[in-house]
């Protein structure tokens, strides 16, 4: 296969769902790619075949690579795709062997994806022009020296090894990104500053200070010399200054000696009177105070709810206030119930007790009925039943239009009961008041019961056929078997119509399991985990005995079994056949075997000789005269085509 492109790298961008990239080049093993994820900070991963992603088209010009779970690229991550052919040469040619032509172009493609690899990185390098010249471009500086030096070019414009200055960036500024070498100024002190550290600043000036002075060395220290130089001229003005103010001193100290002695007599009469003044006001502040916190801890102003301190923090004291201001009234309150007590009513308290007043009579007369005799308790006492009353005052009117109806069921309420007894509605069979033919509908199973010697039985069959069947899987110990099965069916019986298996021996009915309820089966002993019980249940149902003979007249249809027939009279000898419009049968006489017997005579026409239905006899002599013999029904009659084939027609 040809190497028909150059391109030996792909990239595609991560979004966190993707799984499949494509990469357009030849290769040829899956091991010959390398997968290399770069975040958006620029850090390269190399990831890992078979650990983090599978290659498909190895052998191709194309193919996929697909990472899997946990390993998906997320946004912001470039996947790069690279070949990787190993430098390595593996064919080995047989002397003498034929030519291995498909080995032979594999290795000339190996040779050719290797040298595209080596070109695509060569691309990536730094290197001179072609019309470009240069000496060496070897150095033989060591690590040590080379240590935090630039890579630089001398005078002769050969590499060098050097300890260059970096940029100067300016005046230095929070939140800017500082490479190695890049010189700032620091305005706070004129400071000049290389980075020694690649970083982003923060803090402020001046950079001694900074949380990030250790990645500053100090160049100029312009600060220092400019105080230096600032304090020497003050200093020296101070100086001359500081003489003439001498001489100046000395004259006016004599005369303020003498004005301090006056004034300081004036300072000791006014200090006790200060004193006395400020005694005074000390008092009456602390007694405004004290007058103030005795006013705030008995009033203590509006609250949305009952406070349980003063407003120091303090234990209530009896008669404090308060204006509740969520029903916006005032409160007082008593220490004796510790609790607060509502000074006047709220709005709709107000409108209750105007509404008490207004109704003072009707009061009056309820309050009449309470004593001597207390006819409200009464009704109170009853008002469960006044309540279900009031609630179907409807069929209470129905009842008083119909109570001649009702007098006559209460003249009858012997045959009433008697029939309450004789037929009831319930989910399971009743247990008490049972007497032979009672009745009752199961709600459960859906239909109606009667109650026999042997107990409950459906009125008609429970089984919709002639038999049922149930299966379960019994748990530890388990003794009745009742409801939905191991399928969903419900079980129900007719009571002592039905068997029991346990593991398929059949159980004793009264015995080893009781059968009665119509709707469970309950063991004598209880089964063991797993095993299985079967269930089957017969319908009921009687079959009038009918003697054949009494059905002595009109013809019997065929939908009901019969022919259709009326009379065999002159028929004997015929079978039964169904007519020619197949809804019926008819008598015709039964075909018979037939024999017919082939020969030719002297012209070579075929002669056909028959039974005749069994009228005629074929002798033995004329029997062996026969070319060919045919056992057949009746009815056919033999010919002989153009083609001398033979013709048979019934």
């Amino acid at each position: 296969m040809t190497v028909s492109t150059t391109i030996i790298k792909n990239s595609h961008n991560g979004n966190g769902s993707t799984t499949t990239f494509a990469y357009q080049f030849k290769i040829l093993q899956d091991s010959d790619l390398q997968v290399i994820i770069r975040s958006s900070n620029g850090t390269e991963t190399t990831k890992s075949l078979s650990t983090h992603y599978t290659v498909t088209g190895a052998g191709g010009n194309s193919g996929t690579v697909v990472f899997t779970s946990g390993n998906i690229p997320v946004n912001g991550e470039t996947v790069v795709i690279r070949r990787n052919v190993p430098q390595t040469q593996v064919i080995d040619y047989i002397a003498n062997d034929p030519f291995p032509a498909e080995t032979h172009e594999e290795g000339l493609d190996r040779g050719t994806l290797v040298a595209q690899q080596i070109s695509e990185e060569a691309d990536r390098s730094i290197k001179l022009s072609r019309t470009n010249t240069m000496a060496s471009t070897e150095f033989t500086v060591g690590a040590t020296d080379r240590a935090n030096k630039i890579l630089s070019f001398d005078s002769a414009g050969e590499l060098a090894v050097a300890s260059e200055l970096g940029s100067f960036k300016g005046n230095w500024s929070a939140s800017t990104s500082y490479a190695v070498r890049d010189m700032v100024k620091d305005t706070s002190t004129n400071n000049i500053f290389m980075a020694n550290t690649a970083h982003t600043s923060s803090g402020s000036q001046p950079l001694t200070s900074n949380t990030d002075a250790a990645k500053w060395d100090l160049l100029v220290d312009a600060a220092s010399a400019t105080t230096a130089s600032s304090t020497a001229t003050t200093q020296a003005g101070i100086a001359t200054t500081k003489a003439g103010e001498a001489a100046t001193s000395a004259a006016t100290a004599t005369t303020q000696a003498n004005t301090a002695t006056t004034q300081a007599g004036i300072a000791t009469t006014k200090a006790g009177e200060a004193a006395t003044s400020a005694t005074g006001a000390e008092n009456a502040k602390n007694a405004a105070e004290a007058a103030l916190d005795t006013f705030d801890d008995k009033f203590l102003g509006s609250k949305s709810s009952d406070p349980t301190v003063d407003n120091d923090g303090n234990a209530l004291t009896d008669g404090a206030l308060y204006f509740n201001t969520t029903l916006n009234v005032m409160k007082v309150y008593d220490l004796g119930n510790t609790s607060w007590k509502q000074l006047v009513p709220t709005t709709s308290q107000q409108a209750n007790i105007d509404t008490v007043a207004a109704n003072n009579t009707n009061i009056t007369t309820v309050a009449g009925q309470i004593s001597p005799t207390n006819n409200i308790s009464s009704v109170a006492s009853n008002a469960t039943n006044i309540g279900l009353v009031g609630g179907s005052i409807t069929n209470v009117n129905l009842v008083g239009g119909s109570i001649g109806n009702v007098n006559e069921v209460g003249n009858n309420m012997g045959s009433v009961n008697e029939f309450g007894e004789r037929y009831r509605v319930a989910s399971s069979a009743p247990t008490t008041s049972l007497n032979e033919g009672d009745l009752y509908f199961d709600t459960t199973a859906d239909e109606l019961k009667v109650y026999k010697s042997s107990g409950w039985s459906a009125a008609g069959s429970t089984i919709n056929g002639t038999s049922a069947r149930f299966n379960y899987v019994a748990t530890a110990n388990q003794t009745t078997f009742t409801g939905a099965d191991a399928v969903g069916n419900t079980l129900a019986y007719d009571a002592g119509f039905v068997d029991v298996y346990l593991n398929g021996s059949k159980l004793l009915n009264g015995t080893d399991v009781t059968v009665t309820s119509g709707s469970s089966v309950v063991l004598a002993s209880g089964a063991t985990a797993g095993d299985i019980i079967d269930i089957v249940g017969f319908g009921t149902f009687n079959v009038a005995a009918i003697n054949a003979a009494n059905i002595n007249s009109g013809t019997l249809a065929v939908a009901r079994g019969g022919t259709g027939i009326s009379s065999l009279s002159g028929n004997a000898g015929k079978a039964l056949l169904v007519n020619a419009n197949a809804n019926g049968y008819t008598l015709a006489n039964a075909s018979s075997a037939e024999v017919y017997g082939f020969s030719k005579n002297n012209n070579g026409e075929l002669i056909v000789t028959t039974t005749n239905q069994g009228a005629d006899n074929i002798s033995s002599s004329t029997f062996a005269t026969f070319d060919d013999v045919l056992f057949s029904a009746s009815g056919f009659t033999f010919s002989i085509d153009t083609n001398g084939d033979l013709i048979a027609t019934i």
